[in-house]
């Protein structure tokens, strides 16, 4: 697994932040611009799908997604190429109420020459996690 190259690189140390719950370290991994589209296609955080762009929207999906639950990555490869690379993870979340969901996903991370992450689009059933909770 190629975790050298800039944009892996880049998309490991993020999903560490999450998993250690360290939200400086994770909001140091973006560009002010950046655009998070996690999931592609819309969330209720997200529901027109054009992405959460800049860094109040990355703070607020942080204070709402990352900050009251429990968040693991399982990083299985990592496939860099250009400016992006391609992580494929399980992810298990534990939410306050005990309620858990678990999920399979390709998350596309791409850099910019500063070597911090542009955009993120993130492949995953939403429904699942939708469904853990009860919604």
């Amino acid at each position: 697994m190629n975790t050298t190259h800039p944009a892996a690189a880049a998309a490991l140390a993020a999903m560490e932040a999450v998993g250690a719950g360290d939200r400086d370290a994770w909001l140091a991994c973006y560009a002010p611009d950046a655009v998070l589209h996690d999931p592609v296609g819309g969330s209720p955080l997200d529901p027109e799908g054009t992405g959460l762009t800049g860094r109040e929207s990355l703070e607020r999906f942080w204070e709402l997604t990352v900050a009251p639950n429990d968040v693991r990555f399982d990083v299985a490869a990592v496939h860099p190429a250009g400016d992006e690379a391609a992580v494929v993870a399980s992810v298990a979340i534990r939410f306050p109420g005990g309620a858990e969901a678990r999920y399979d996903g390709v998350f596309v991370y791409r850099v910019g020459g500063d070597r911090r992450i542009s955009s993120v689009r993130a492949y995953w059933d939403l429904r699942q996690v939708l469904s853990a909770l009860g919604l």
